[in-house]
């Protein structure tokens, strides 16, 4: 008998890319590998109209957080409305994922350190370093850290800090 050990399992529907995305996901997280893959019997395929034989769900792992991938048709499709994080210690971080995160992904659909990947799934590139300044006691000092995130696509540390910090923008 399996043993379940993650009581909560992000649930990822996609048309016909379950495998594709996997794949995509796995080769961007260091940490990640696919776990099982089952595929449609010919009763399952009837019902959903798709292949016997075909992948129907894969179960994979990044960073330790497993996740379900199915290949469910194209009834549903992602939006904003969910998005995944990623947390990033270091500007190299952030630049590393949402390089690699927004490859084949829609340009219009960037703002403030969100991206929609090329399966349309949202996520969040986020240096932990921004939500402290964010969130700092001086309001002021959010204010303008906060005023600096708006005018982001991909979050610049530097450039949070100094907004955050009062240095007017383009100043050294």
């Amino acid at each position: 008998m399996a043993t379940i050990t993650q009581r909560i399992t992000p649930f990822l529907w996609f048309d016909d890319q379950a495998e594709e995305a996997v794949s995509f996901y796995s080769s961007i997280f260091k940490n990640s590998k696919i776990l099982t893959t089952s595929r449609y019997t010919p009763e399952a395929a009837k019902a959903a109209g798709r292949a016997p034989g075909s992948v129907m769900v894969v179960s994979f792992e990044l960073e330790g957080l497993k996740f379900t991938a199915l290949n469910g048709g194209p009834h549903f499709k992602f939006t904003e409305a969910v998005s995944l994080v990623v947390h990033c210690a270091t500007q190299e971080e952030v630049d590393y994922y949402w390089d690699r995160l927004t490859a084949g992904g829609d340009p219009q659909a960037q703002q403030c350190g969100w991206l929609k990947d090329k399966f349309g799934l949202s996520w969040q590139v986020v240096p932990d370093r921004s939500i402290e300044l964010l969130s700092d006691p001086d309001p002021e000092k959010a204010r303008r850290a906060m005023g600096a995130l708006l005018q982001m696509k991909k979050i610049d540390m530097a450039a949070l800090e100094r907004a955050a910090a009062g240095v007017p923008a383009g100043a050294a």
